[in-house]
This record gives structure tokens, C-alpha cells and sequence, in this order.
């Protein structure tokens, strides 16, 4: 906690080493206990949210903005549900990025456009990120 008081960034890795609980859970939880701004949700070569796997469909389409609802009802295979759910109920953006792909991170940090944003469209401070917010702006 120490290093969040002094307004460093901090990176969480891991579990919550209960069972039933995913580390997208843990991830989501963790977030929103230390008042998180958004989750980076890093991805091993997948750049973003599709509308199919694009890894066994060459035809997929990235989405770069989506909603909470949009993930849920379409059945878009990113996080479980438990922890898009935990995300949605406090307007938690989550960004979806490739980490293998040199400077993603560090552009996410600066505010530019990066992967996917994930937001809820229903008020609060996921409303509508502002630009450079989460990795979104017009």
C-alpha cells in the first residue's frame, strides 16, 4: 500500500487462491479494493476484444469499444462472468491489450489508444472515458 500513497503504479499478478475464483476474480477484486483507475488486461498475442476468436477465425473483427453489455450478451470470451459483473456494477474500464507487443503498455500509460476498451455506458466513472482515460478518447 505504501507505494500506491505514493501515487506509483503498481502491477498485481496472481490469484486469490480461493477456490472457484478465477484470476480475472482476483483481478477484479483487487482493482476495486485499492480504488483502481482501470484493469490492463494483458493478452499473449491477441491485440483486443474480437467478435470470434481470431486465432481459429481469420475472418474476426476487433472491437476497440464495447460495453459491459455488449461482452455479456454477445457471450465475447475475454474474463468470466463473475468478474465482467464485479467490473460493470462499479464502472470498473478494462483495457485488453497484447503485452507482447513492444510499447503497448507503455502507450496505454500515456493515454494513447490501445487494444480494447471495455466501459459501462450507465454512469459513474466509467461513463464515457474522458480523452486519454483507460486507453479510450475520441
Amino acid at each position: 500500500m505504501r507505494h500506491l500513497e505514493k501515487g506509483r503504479v503498481v502491477i498485481f499478478a496472481s490469484g486469490t487462491g480461493n477456490p472457484f475464483f478465477t484470476t480475472d476474480t482476483g483481478a477484479a477484486l483487487r482493482a476495486l479494493e485499492i480504488g483502481a483507475d482501470a484493469i490492463l488486461m494483458a493478452k499473449n498475442r491477441v491485440d483486443g476484444v474480437y467478435d470470434k476468436d481470431p486465432r481459429t477465425h481469420p475472418d474476426a473483427v476487433r472491437i476497440e469499444r464495447l460495453t459491459y453489455m455488449d461482452l455479456l450478451s454477445k457471450n465475447l470470451a475475454v474474463m468470466d462472468y463473475t468478474a465482467a459483473t464485479l467490473c460493470s456494477g462499479e464502472h470498473l474500464p478494462i483495457v485488453v491489450f497484447d503485452i507482447l507487443k513492444p510499447g503497448n503498455l507503455r502507450g496505454i500509460l500515456r493515454g494513447e489508444r490501445v487494444g480494447s476498451l471495455i466501459w459501462s455506458a450507465g454512469g459513474g466513472s466509467g461513463d464515457v472515458p474522458a480523452d486519454g482515460a483507460a486507453g479510450g478518447g475520441e
